[in-house]
């Protein structure tokens, strides 16, 4: 169901090539800028979305005499002179003299052709310049001014500038036009939030915090924490959590099955586990089994430390499952992630006598066809496969549980993909990045969580130390006497930027550096390989036939190899935190002690210097992705993207954090009092969902 977007916004949503000024050679480029989707255009809206990162203040209207090193002041001069290069000395600059009352100033300008320079400061007239002041030679200058304006056109020198991220191509002149036109777009628009709110945090309307903000009168205006600037940010908060509200209700309200249990299956299974639960394991086994039981449907994050046990609470649920006559998936972000579930489960289920089958898109068609047979007929209860479990013609005879791993590859319209499969489906979405509060608000407040924060009996503490990549020949020789010995270690090289091309080549590099070293004991393995090439190095890496393999971060997630004691990361300076803490865990997972170690490339930014000082201080994730979330501030925590966050553009989480909490409790509250989001209320809050590119919430909003 297609839903009409509000026509007060239409002006918002007009494409910017059809903007006064913007020809195709620039409308190519905002498009690229701005990421508009393939065949789609930027928007007015984008522009107005796209935030300045600071102000520059030309209100300092001053006398040459007071206007000292470094200031960017706004003086009125008379012009006297004009020194251009000597012929043939282009790299010498082109001077203008200039003075007013109180002394004298030049302005310098490099390469200055056309005679541009002569035309706008004529000699024996007055203008108006503004720019930064240097020193040169004992005189006070200002190279290149940002602006030279007639004294009757005063007013169009913005003495409070607000600056933008900009892109090849695109002047900040440009880009400040655009600004402007897209602000004086803006309609007036309906208010979705609350009077007494408004009032309370004196907040300005949207078309007016958009103004304050791009236009500022006063530096204030614009900065993080001004009123404006705040409203802008809850507004994107509140939209995110009124769509997560509704992607929640309408998972709920497709009502779950009440699910009765036995307990003959979970009893079977847990009596073949090498091991006991720990108690972090049955509270949170506890949760889902009261949630399974329940009529409504259920939608719960487990988060639990790399280790710490979750693939085994999510195998008795699905027991659980069984014991009620249902079928559950358990999907994997890759096939070798899916493969390696599939070996930790499967062993149990065929000791308890539960039905459980890999199911991968490169599998022969036979040994396909005769799982899909088990699935429709209800003879596998348990399948475990990658995205493709969910292709159309794949049939369950009655799928009552969805366990997804590694959940933030998946967003809201992936969940809701997910849970059309089987219409009463139970999701249970799995992850091993310890995700802070703030972001479980942002990405799952549409969830229930539960929490495993204890690693299992017999894990060993992992020892960290952090050297420079200067000492190489002292690690080789430290990793040769180890080998011997008969460990088995890794060797993580990372993704140099985010181009797999180069990524493979520094990792290759490496491993003819090693290869000299070690021999046949060391192989390689990343992400532009098949994945039957990956899963033949990482069998034998497991079987004990190699004992040393390169790797690049496709050992991040799920790889467990017990007899794998050490971890060695290169230029670990180029990891975020969840990363390094993520690769470390793939040690310490046998009964002896383990050591990573952090290489690094000087010299050393002081924000790299404080991640490898936190991971080399603690384990437990937790504290780490807390400290991430300050390190990296505005950095995508949950790893999709390197810098900022999924989708916000006006809020800045280490400014704004407190306006989440309102916006949550916010949604909630509205969702309760007008689930159907009906009259005007309605209607605002339609408006703000369109407004930040929440559309696709708006067909979940029941009627009453």
């Amino acid at each position: 169901m297609v839903v009409p977007r509000p026509e007060v916004l239409a002006p918002l949503f007009r494409s910017l090539h059809a903007v006064k000024g913007v020809g195709d050679k620039l409308a190519a480029l905002l498009n690229r800028y701005f990421g508009a989707p393939e065949g789609q255009e930027a928007i007015v809206l984008d522009i107005l979305m796209h935030m300045p990162t600071g102000v520059v203040d030309r209100r300092r209207q001053v006398g040459i005499a007071e206007a000292y090193l470094n200031q960017v002041v706004t003086l009125r001069l008379h012009i006297d002179r004009h020194q251009p290069p000597p012929r043939g000395k282009p790299h010498i600059p082109h001077r203008v003299f200039a003075h007013d009352d109180s002394g004298d100033i030049q302005l310098v300008f490099f390469r200055a052709q056309g005679g541009w320079v002569e035309k706008s400061l004529p000699v024996g007239e007055d203008r108006y310049v503004s720019g930064k002041i240097g020193f040169f030679n004992g005189e006070k200058q200002i190279t290149h001014p940002d602006y030279v304006v007639e004294p009757e056109k005063f007013a169009t020198l913005p003495l409070v500038e607000p600056v933008y991220p900009l892109t090849n191509g695109l002047s900040s002149k440009a880009l400040s036009k655009l600004v402007r036109q897209a602000v004086e777009a803006v309609p007036a628009l309906p208010e979705w939030i609350d009077p007494a709110t408004m009032t309370e945090r004196t907040w300005p309307a949207f078309a007016h915090a958009m103004q304050q903000v791009h236009l500022p009168e006063r530096p204030d205006d614009a900065e993080l924490w001004s009123p404006a600037r705040q409203r802008l940010a809850y507004d994107e908060y509140l939209a995110g959590q009124i769509t997560l509200q509704l992607v929640r209700s309408s998972m709920v309200s497709a009502r779950g099955i009440a699910r009765t249990f036995t307990g003959a299956a979970t009893g079977r299974v847990s009596g073949h586990l090498p091991f006991s639960l720990t108690q972090g394991q049955k509270d949170a086994l506890g949760d889902i089994m009261a949630d399974l039981a329940a009529p409504d449907r259920m939608s719960r994050l487990l988060q639990g430390d790399v280790g710490s046990g979750k693939t085994v609470v999510a195998l008795m649920a699905m027991a659980a499952m069984t014991e009620s006559g249902a079928q559950s998936a358990l999907m994997a972000p890759t096939e070798l992630l899916a493969a390696q579930h599939f070996r930790t489960i499967a062993p149990i289920c065929e000791a308890a006598g539960i039905g459980c089958a890999l199911l991968t898109g490169k599998m022969p068609a036979a040994q396909r066809r005769e799982i899909l047979a088990g699935l429709a007929d209800g003879s596998v209860s348990i399948a475990v496969g990658t995205h493709a479990l969910f292709q159309s013609d794949i049939e369950f005879k009655d799928l009552g549980l969805t366990v997804v791993d590694e959940q933030h590859r998946f967003g809201v319209h992936q969940r809701l993909a997910l849970s059309d499969k089987g219409r009463h489906t139970d999701l249970l979405v799995m992850t091993a990045t310890p995700i802070p509060r703030t972001l479980v608000l942002t990405h799952f407040g549409d969830m229930a969580v539960s929490v495993l924060r204890e690693k299992p009996k017999g894990r060993q503490p992992i020892d960290t130390a952090v050297m420079s990549i200067q000492d190489y020949d002292r690690v080789i020789a430290r990793l040769q006497s180890r080998l011997d010995e008969g460990a088995q270690a890794y060797w993580v090289c990372p993704l140099v930027e985010e181009s797999e091309t180069l990524d493979v080549v520094s990792a290759e590099d490496r491993f003819a550096e090693l290869r000299k070293v070690f021999g046949d004991r060391v192989a390689l393995v990343h992400g532009r390989m098949s994945a039957a090439a990956k899963q033949d190095v990482m069998d034998r890496f497991k079987a004990n036939e190699l004992q040393l393999l390169v790797a690049t971060t496709v050992i991040e997630v799920g790889v467990d190899v017990p007899n794998a004691t050490i971890m060695i990361i290169e230029h670990a300076e180029r990891f975020g935190l969840a990363q390094l803490h993520q690769l470390r865990g793939r040690v310490g997972r046998g009964d002896q002690r383990s050591a990573c170690l952090l290489l690094y490339k000087e010299p050393l930014s002081e924000t790299a210097k404080a991640r490898l000082e936190t991971i080399k201080s603690t384990e437990d994730g937790f504290i780490i992705a807390e400290r991430d979330l300050e390190l990296r501030g505005q950095g995508d925590v949950l790893g999709t993207r390197q810098s900022g966050m999924p989708g916000y553009r006006l809020a800045v989480p280490d400014v704004h954090r407190h306006l989440l909490d309102f916006a949550h409790d916010d949604a909630k509250t509205l969702m309760a009092r007008n689930p159907g989001l009906t009259g005007p209320e309605g209607e605002a809050i339609r408006t703000l969902l369109y407004l930040f590119r929440k559309q696709q919430a708006i067909p979940l909003i029941r009627a009453g």
